[in-house]
């Protein structure tokens, strides 16, 4: 635990000490960010805004995690940490087309989906052969487990993995938005893997404890940095690699609310849209901006929101108690 908590701090350090060394590097390329057109107005003055900032916490773990290489026994963490280093590296082309041609939009969705879904396949096979995963399907609360087919468990997991990661980078939003939600479910990750004696696997997210602690200093309102997709796609691939290393794929439920509630706000807009031809159910989505719109301050959002990751991440830990204590 001394170990976990040590690795925690010195990632936190090193990220300060990256985003210090990092960001006259970004302002000197002039990976600065384009905002949408169809976002809040106000968020035109972030136009220039230095985006892949998530570089800095992403490559802190990584140096935290090839630290602990001599002690560890477990070596599951790296096979989560190359997943998210996978979507990381997605989400660093598609920021590498927004910065190069100067636009909002990088990669398209279809180029996105596909690219993440062979992620997920590929991950999820090695997981189940190398038997850092298994098939079996663990109801919180109820603690009760189902056995399923690999073949079908497999597909689940796809959509699990590849809905996860975008929701999470639906919530990058607003300035320290999704580092604040993100920052109780590496807490609770970090618990329930102690808590099951995977001491090892407890080191990514406690690495990302530290380092979402350090960016906040970097990306609270106003934003010096963005992690970009490159940080939201690689935070997307923890959440949810986490869940299926440790067997409890269905507390995304509970620790991914936030996520959730956002994807689910974009989906009912476009879907009332449509159906209202041309009605609007929320005054903007994702469901952050309809707050704005509501005349909430950024902060405001970020706290309230991240209060509510906070509680789910607790209600979440009750639920998998009888497992993991």
């Amino acid at each position: 635990m001394t170990r976990i908590l040590i690795t925690a701090v010195i990632c936190c350090a090193l990220t300060g000490l990256l985003g210090y060394l990092l960001l006259p590097v970004l302002h000197a390329l002039k990976a600065g960010a384009s905002i949408r057109e169809i976002g809040p107005t106000w968020h035109n003055n972030k136009t220039g805004t230095p985006i892949m900032g998530g570089l800095m916490f992403i490559f802190s773990a990584l140096l935290c995690l090839l630290g602990n290489l001599g002690s560890m026994e477990d070596y599951t963490v790296f096979y989560v940490m190359l997943l998210s280093l996978c979507f990381g590296l997605i989400g660093f082309l598609d920021d590498f087309t927004k910065i190069r041609f100067k636009r909002n939009l990088g990669l398209t969705s279809a180029q996105k989906a596909m690219l993440q879904m062979a992620v997920s396949a590929l991950f999820l096979y090695v997981m189940y052969k190398t038997g850092g995963m298994s098939s079996v399907l663990y109801i919180p609360f109820l603690d009760v487990c189902f056995h399923v087919h690999p073949l079908v468990y497999i597909f689940f997991a796809m959509f699990v993995m590849v809905g996860c990661v975008n929701a999470v980078n639906l919530t990058d939003g607003v300035d320290g938005l999704s580092s604040s939600v993100t920052l109780p479910v590496m807490v609770f990750f970090t618990a329930a893997s102690v808590s099951a004696g995977r001491y090892d696997l407890a080191l990514l997210p406690a690495c990302l404890v530290g380092g979402l602690a350090a960016y906040l200093c970097y990306n609270w309102h106003p934003a010096k940095v963005f992690m970009g997709d490159t940080g939201s796609l690689f935070l997307g691939g923890v959440v949810c690699s986490m869940a299926f290393a440790l067997d409890m794929p269905l507390i995304l439920i509970l620790v991914g609310f936030v996520y959730i509630v956002e994807t689910l706000s974009v989906i009912l807009q476009v879907s009332y849209f449509k159906l209202t031809h041309g009605k609007r159910l929320f005054k903007m989505s994702p469901i952050h901006h309809h707050f704005e719109m509501c005349g909430w301050k950024e902060e405001r959002i970020v706290l309230t929101f991240a209060a509510v990751s906070a509680l789910m991440c607790l209600i979440a830990w009750f639920g998998i108690s009888q497992r993991v204590l």
